[in-house]
């Protein structure tokens, strides 16, 4: 239930955050979700440190993971997640699942997105 619990709360914080960095941004440039970009990137940086500390020296503990990596990361940006998971593939030399999941991915992921939009019209 703890780690629930820390996931919940480093989730909700960093939902919040994004929504505080990305909204003004994303006003004023409207061509390009600067906004959400620059939280994209910040999130992908954030959980590479979080994860190469922990696992250089043991900097984190399983539970602070969890906070940080799982669940702010997590609620700060998707994207981050995506990325760790990609670099993995790409780790484990398996090119054929990284070209999958990072097409898939994108391509279902709008695909889906127009989905919803589509279905929301019906009625």
């Amino acid at each position: 239930m703890k780690q629930i619990l820390l996931v919940f709360l480093g989730g909700g914080l960093g939902s919040v955050l994004r929504y505080i960095i990305s909204k003004p941004l994303n006003f004023y440039f409207t061509n390009f979700y600067l906004g959400t970009f620059i939280v994209n990137i910040l999130g992908c940086l954030l959980i590479g440190l979080i994860l190469g500390l922990s696992l250089k020296n043991n900097y984190f503990s399983e539970n602070q993971i969890l906070l940080l990596a799982t669940g702010f990361c997590g609620g700060f940006t998707t994207f981050s997640t995506f990325a760790l998971e990609n670099n993995s593939l790409l780790k484990n030399g398996d090119l054929l699942a990284f070209a999958l999941y990072t097409t898939l991915s994108i391509t279902v992921g709008i695909i889906a997105v127009s989905l919803g939009i589509w279905l929301t019209k019906l009625n």
